[in-house]
């Protein structure tokens, strides 16, 4: 991909249909395909994916210089807003020395982080994880795809990183046009790595775990149940869409005598079952004679037939996944909160702990409170906010791209 100079003659030009440049101006790294006036390109050539184009508004005047993307409803993703920046390997080396130094000024209790969070580290579309030597990249945009050879260079030059396992197989890369990749791109070896987290061990399998083999942005909230569950000596917990066993390990670790954690998904279960024994707990018991069970069910199904039974609860963890992928799916997303909220509520006990999260980038973290806020009057019971979580440091936010926020969470105690 050759470089774009501020003012060269051969740089594309995309123009903004009149005030359609607001969000740009407040900071706003997108251009929807809706707010283009039109494309210029140079004598006519073809433009490709990920190109850069010079973007201005519907006068002429400069605004930013971004990534074309032809196919994408996001039309265009913005590298800079400085005029004469320059768009070519050393300013992906400059983006990625940034966003390893953010790292390395916190403390992550963990040999597993996130190191570059797309938006937030001025790489649009452009996810790498790191697991202990081995880093894992999802490149979901046009304009990252097109500069990856340079930025998977980048990466293992400031990291430092032994290995690089690229898990470009997201949805979102369809709707701009590109194919799924999967695949050592630098090393090789087993894709199962071990990583340290607040004194546990885990076992992350890159090539098949979901996101990019772990739940990364989770981490805090981990060690948050641990917290309470040891403070407040909770004994029984119930850990839905558990997946490897992240919160119920975290769980057992503060003290908890029973856990209960239930997924859809027999091998997830099988893994957290393995995992729970390399950290001292056996399968039907812990070192400390904590009960553990383990269920491969439907939650929904699950927490009705849990009532039904007339089981109860001092902590449950709903950490349910994306519901709301799009825009139109919030309505339905929204009733399934609710639902698996108004059963949780019904299984916890007074002065009991709900965990409950979303990572739908379409429910804002008001419109959740609400939705949990009507499953508790529904469910006829009386609870108070007692916490907020979010993701961790390591998956910074920008002031300026509020759908950055995409994990919201609540704990909330039954009074």
């Amino acid at each position: 991909m050759s470089s774009s100079v501020a003012g060269a003659p051969r740089t594309a030009t995309l123009t903004l249909k009149p005030t359609k440049e607001k969000s740009l101006k407040r900071g706003h790294p997108w251009v929807f395909s809706g707010a283009v006036a039109r494309i210029e390109s140079v004598q006519g050539a073809v433009l490709e994916s990920g190109a850069t184009v010079r973007i201005v508004d519907a006068q002429g005047k400069f605004l930013a210089w971004g990534a074309l993307s032809p196919q994408s409803q996001i039309r265009a993703r913005v590298w800079s807003f400085e005029h004469n920046a320059v768009i070519d390997a050393a300013f992906f080396q400059r983006r990625v020395v940034a966003a390893v130094s953010l790292r390395k000024r916190h403390s992550f209790a963990s040999n597993a982080m996130r190191l570059v969070h797309a938006e937030a580290d001025g790489l649009p579309g452009l996810v790498v994880d790191r697991y202990a030597d081995t880093l894992v990249t999802q490149f979901g945009a046009a304009g990252v795809e097109a500069w990856r050879v340079e930025i998977c260079a980048a990466l293992l030059e400031e990291s430092g990183c032994a290995r690089l396992f690229d898990r470009s197989d997201a949805d979102v890369r369809t709707l701009e046009g590109l194919a799924p990749r999967v695949g050592w791109q630098h090393g090789a070896g087993d894709s199962v790595v071990p990583i340290e987290e607040h004194g546990l061990h885990y076992q992350v399998d890159v090539a098949q775990g979901h996101k990019t083999g772990w739940y990364l942005d989770q981490r805090d909230n981990r060690a948050a149940v641990f917290e309470a569950v040891k403070s407040r000596k909770l004994q029984r917990v119930l850990n839905c869409f558990s997946y490897t066993g992240g919160f119920s390990l975290a769980a057992l670790r503060g003290g908890a005598q029973q856990v209960v954690s239930v997924d859809s998904s027999g091998p997830a279960l099988q893994l957290a079952q393995s995992e729970a024994a390399k950290n001292g707990y056996s399968q039907t018991s812990s070192g400390s004679g904590a009960k553990m069970d383990w269920h491969e069910a439907d939650v929904f199904a699950y927490l009705r037939d849990a009532r039904q039974r007339q089981e109860h609860y001092d902590c449950i963890i709903l950490d349910p996944p994306k519901f709301a992928p799009t825009p139109a799916t919030i309505e339905r997303a929204a009733r399934a909160y609710k639902d698996i909220n108004l059963c949780a509520l019904r299984l916890l006990e007074p002065g009991g702990l709900l965990f409950t999260f979303s990572c739908s980038g379409g429910v804002s973290a008001d419109l959740f409170q609400k939705i949990v806020a009507g499953a508790a009057v529904d469910a006829g019971v009386d609870c108070r906010i007692v916490g907020r979580l979010g993701a961790p440091l390591d998956h910074p936010l920008s002031l300026a791209f509020p759908e950055g926020e995409y994990l919201k969470g609540l704990v909330l105690e039954r009074v």
